[in-house]
């Protein structure tokens, strides 16, 4: 019997794949990002034998929210419960699990339960968590099955690369250049204007226009999870025509020579538009090197500025 206040929920989806491949994708938190819309970016906090403490950003509703969550992995049943340690208001506590039932070699069942209350058992904040709830599992196993039954064809679109600057100066001052990203347009050529709001520490909006090597204007906005002097991931929300999905983050790692300051990205090509946007004669290798090398131009030239400004306040 339910207690009072206790909302239960369930979601489920079928998907033409082994339930063990399944699994494994759920399993491995680092693919969050990439196959779940909501999810900005999830960080292992502790791991031991079959559970795992992790720390999750993602939106809800619209706002962006972080909580901590312990998992019990049971890959020969399927299952992987979750219950939140640290939940953000309006939420008070919220728990479930994925289960994955195999229908066949090629076709499985995803189901992913929810159990959670209120702050107060208040029922305009309960009313606000079910909208988010069912907006974030429908999108969450859409994109599941979406990101698993064409898991050919994304590992053609799929890509990552990195690139490195060593800077003779401190982790804090690279780190600092590339946090502060509202003051950009002052510091950055590529950059005409950037709006960064950090109504939660730690966790920031930035709206950005950057300019293209062709004079054109391309407005981005990314949700940013800081980690003071080491750390700064992102999952851009709104992106240029050419791009599915793309996550990335700023690593800064001191050696005896000082910095090195890497920035990273993770990117999936949107198909439907490499004709539209690089000709009939486009294929996937042409896009492919168009914006990585777009990307890391820009890349680049920021972890320029970043060391120069490092190395001058040394």
């Amino acid at each position: 019997m339910s207690q009072p206040g206790l909302r239960e929920v369930e979601h489920e989806i079928l998907v033409s794949a082994p339930a063990a491949v399944i699994y494994r994708l759920i399993a491995d938190v680092e693919n969050w990002p990439r196959i779940f819309p909501p999810t900005i970016y999830v960080d292992r906090v502790e791991t031991a034998a079959d559970q795992e403490r992790i720390r999750i950003w993602a939106t809800a509703n619209g706002e962006a929210k972080s909580w901590t969550s312990k998992r019990t992995l049971d890959p020969a049943a399927l299952r992987i419960e979750f219950r939140q340690e640290v939940s953000a208001p309006p939420v008070a506590a919220m728990g479930g699990a994925w289960l994955i039932e195999a229908l066949s070699p090629t076709e499985s069942r995803i189901r992913l339960l929810h159990d959670y209350r209120a702050v107060d058992d208040d029922p305009e904040q309960l009313d606000w968590i079910d909208r988010a709830v069912d907006t974030n599992s429908r999108s969450e196993l859409a994109a599941l099955k979406r990101n698993i039954e064409q898991a050919q064809a994304s590992e053609e679109l799929l890509f990552s690369f990195e690139d490195t600057v060593q800077i003779n100066g401190s982790a804090k001052d690279v780190y600092d250049f590339v946090n502060e990203a509202g003051r950009w347009p002052e510091r950055l050529p590529h950059v005409a204007e950037a709006r960064l709001t950090e109504d939660v520490p730690g966790l920031q909006v930035l709206e950005m226009d950057t300019r293209a090597k062709d004079g054109s204007v391309h407005t981005t906005k990314s949700y940013r999870v800081t980690f003071p002097n080491e750390r700064i991931a992102y999952k851009q929300v709104t992106l240029p025509a050419l791009m599915a999905l793309h996550t990335g983050y700023w690593t800064f790692v001191e050696n005896e020579h000082g910095v090195a300051a890497s920035s990273q990205h993770t990117v999936v090509l949107n198909a439907e538009n490499i004709t539209k946007i690089l000709g009939p004669e486009a294929g996937v290798a042409e896009a492919r090197e168009y914006v990585h090398t777009a990307l890391s131009t820009n890349s680049r030239a920021t972890l320029g500025f970043a060391k120069a400004y490092a190395e001058a306040e040394r």
